[in-house]
């Protein structure tokens, strides 16, 4: 069992509620807010499609011990990125 996959997996939870649930936009970065429609949708889909799956993702991996793990990780991660960026410039942008 991997302790700091699982307080990173914790940490990803944590950011999925306070972003998708409590509506802390403030936490995302490099997004320009002038183009943003709707921040709650934009909340709704980062902290649903992205860091909720990835933190779930991690937690799940702390249990597992198998080669290339970081390899799975980052491709996961990369995937989840891109289906959460075509989401959000169909749907959050004008």
């Amino acid at each position: 069992m991997d302790y700091g996959l699982m307080v990173i997996g914790i940490a990803l939870l944590l950011i999925s509620y306070l972003v998708a649930i409590g509506k802390q936009t403030w936490l995302l970065a490099g997004f320009n807010e002038k183009n943003i429609t709707n921040k709650s949708l934009l909340g709704k889909i980062v902290g649903g499609v992205f860091f909720l799956p990835l933190g779930l993702l991690v937690v799940i991996h702390s249990f597992m011990d198998y080669q290339n793990e970081t390899t799975v990780l980052v491709i996961a991660m990369l995937v989840l990125l891109a289906i959460t960026y075509i989401i959000i410039n169909k749907r959050v942008y004008d």
